[in-house]
């Protein structure tokens, strides 16, 4: 993806990526190359070098770092899979803090405290069953309420891509921007091929997206939209208290129409709701979020919210954009082989639950790649739709 879509077509989040990796010359060969450079690609190269510093590593990003689904998810930070629990996933939610923890320590960095990352729970809220004394009462095609509280929290995504970026450098790993891989040659390993040069790797992680399905063997397996959001600007804390979003829990609602949201910690709100698909345009990478579906979108989200209740009545905001998203049939991530080569690895489709799980899935992609652990049966991409 080029800069250019990503900065102008689908809009700017209310964070920035402040990371410029440097520039190096690419190699002829690495040991292990990984192809996207988002919260997967990143995590993933650096756990591959705190765990094998004598192997070397690359990151190819086809545009710059964050610039896909990373950089403009809404921060929320949720506990298991779209699907819910999987056979042997494990604890995402401690299995982030021990990356970010352990990740950290080998660099010098605070990682959880840098992209403010916070889990105090999260509300699953719904238009019938709530909780008694629930704390949001809202008014959107029915009563809102929470019915449930869940694992989970917030974090700033910007911050999150940048501190995975310099730690994965600081451990050695080779980034290299705006370099799009065109096709992948396989034989003992694999060949990547880009405009002008060529990589030969012994493994190949595919951190995949709505963007390179064929790349990654997914086409006709996986579905991308782009999800959109706004923010508001900051309210007061007694706006807050008033719209019972001052224990700064994330929520989403459980039944239709969907929304979903957080607090930010300048007190603005992201929300989000909506999909929109690229019937039409054959990527979601030439959705204009100006357009005229998209605008009517953003609209009648914008409409929602100040109705919800009297204290966002006169809510402004100040950010519209949108980020790819990929689904499947069953929901579950893929996690498998690459179709054409065992040497490939695949990895993604989180279905908006990628913040907290791509980081866990990513460390253990590097402990598959590095033969000291197994692929999930849930993963595979036989069984995506």
């Amino acid at each position: 993806m080029s800069p250019s879509l990503s900065q102008h077509a689908w809009g700017q989040p209310p964070w920035q990526i402040d990371s410029s990796p440097a520039r190096k010359p690419l190699p002829k060969s690495v040991d292990f190359a990984i192809v996207g450079g988002g919260f997967t690609g990143l995590a993933a190269a650096a756990w591959l070098c705190l765990l094998a510093p004598e192997k070397s590593v690359a990151v190819l990003e086809a545009g710059r770092i964050g610039a896909g689904a990373s950089g403009r998810t809404g921060g929320m930070v949720l506990a298991e899979s779209a699907a819910g629990d999987l056979p042997g996933l494990g604890d995402v939610l401690a299995g982030l803090t021990r990356i970010l923890g352990d990740l950290g320590r080998a660099c010098g960095l605070s990682l959880a405290d840098a992209c403010e990352l916070a889990l105090p729970g999260a509300w699953e809220i719904a238009r019938s069953g709530g909780i008694a004394n629930s704390a949001i009462e809202w008014t959107d095609s029915g009563a809102l309420r929470v019915v449930n509280e869940v694992p989970g929290g917030t974090l700033n995504p910007g911050k999150l891509v940048a501190g995975l970026a310099s730690a994965a450098e600081k451990l050695g790993v080779l980034i290299v921007e705006n370099e799009r891989v065109e096709r992948v040659s396989w034989g003992s390993g694999g060949e990547l091929h880009f405009a002008y040069e060529k990589l030969r790797a012994k493994k190949v992680l595919f951190a995949t997206n709505g963007l390179s399905l064929e790349l990654s063997g997914l086409n006709d397996r996986a579905h991308p939209k782009l999800t959109l959001a706004a923010s508001t600007a900051p309210l007061a804390e007694e706006q807050l208290q008033a719209i019972g979003l001052s224990q700064r829990k994330p929520f989403y609602t459980v039944d239709f129409p969907y929304l979903w949201g957080r607090v930010c910690p300048d007190n603005s709100i992201v929300w989000g709701a909506g999909l929109v698909g690229a019937a039409d345009l054959g990527s979601v990478e030439q959705i204009d979020i100006a357009a005229e579906e998209s605008s009517r979108m953003f609209a009648s989200l914008e409409r929602r919210i100040r109705h919800l209740h009297p204290a966002l009545e006169q809510a402004s905001f100040t950010h519209r954009w949108g980020g790819p998203i990929l689904f499947r049939d069953s929901w579950e991530p893929v996690f498998d082989r690459h179709p054409e080569s065992a040497d490939g690895i695949v990895l993604g489709a989180y279905a908006g639950h990628g913040v907290a799980l791509s980081v866990y899935l990513g460390a253990w992609a590097a402990e598959i790649m590095l033969s000291r652990r197994d692929l999930p049966e849930w993963g595979r991409i036989a069984n995506s739709g």
